[in-house]
């Protein structure tokens, strides 16, 4: 389905897809959701960890 959305939405005229584009942004709910996919690509490549890792260091941060 998100395929064929996104070729649709690349055979758009530029005026539409940018009409489209502003009234995702004009939502709140839609733009925190575009906010956090651009971050998420954008970290893509960044090395990662465990999440017990993670808490582990946070619970010994804790505790001091």
């Amino acid at each position: 389905m998100a395929k064929v959305f996104m070729c649709a939405f690349k055979a758009l005229p530029y005026e539409e897809r940018s009409s489209f584009l502003a009234e995702l942004v004009k939502s709140r709910r839609y733009r925190e959701d575009l906010i956090d996919l651009a971050a998420i690509e954008s970290r893509r490549n960044e090395p990662s960890r465990p999440f017990s890792e993670y808490l582990e260091e946070r619970k010994k941060r804790e505790q001091k």
